[in-house]
């Protein structure tokens, strides 16, 4: 039987810092698709922050994101590829600015069943 993925969003405000978590687990054929927010955001990306569950459950090394706006653009600029399989990373410029659309989560390359968290930080 295949592996459904199974993504828990978290939103929050915070002064002016908005913080969304992608609490992520892929499919059996490595990926994540279309994970919605349910807020619209606006503003400057600060930072992008990728931690990998541990042991079995971590993703196959160099494994892709992308965040996505309501136009299909990733706002990464292509960042959130290549992320590692045991370390957490974090990316804090080069991103492209939100502007009034929910963002879409997508994971691609992860591994059979692997999980991990996708931290977001925007002003």
């Amino acid at each position: 039987m295949p592996t459904a993925q199974v993504v828990t969003i978290t939103e929050n405000t915070f002064g002016s810092i908005k913080r969304i978590v992608w609490d992520w687990a892929c499919t059996d054929g490595g990926a994540v698709v279309g994970s919605v927010t349910t807020a619209v955001f606006d503003g400057e990306i600060l930072a992008l922050v990728t931690v990998p569950d541990g042991g079995a459950d971590a993703p196959t090394d160099n494994y892709d994101i992308t965040i996505k706006d309501a136009n299909g653009v990733d706002l990464l600029a292509g960042q959130g590829a290549n992320r590692d399989t045991a370390n957490a990373e974090y990316v804090t410029s080069g991103f492209i600015p939100v502007a009034q659309s929910k963002l879409t989560l997508a994971i691609s390359t992860a591994g059979d069943a692997k999980k991990g968290t996708v931290y977001l930080y925007i002003r």
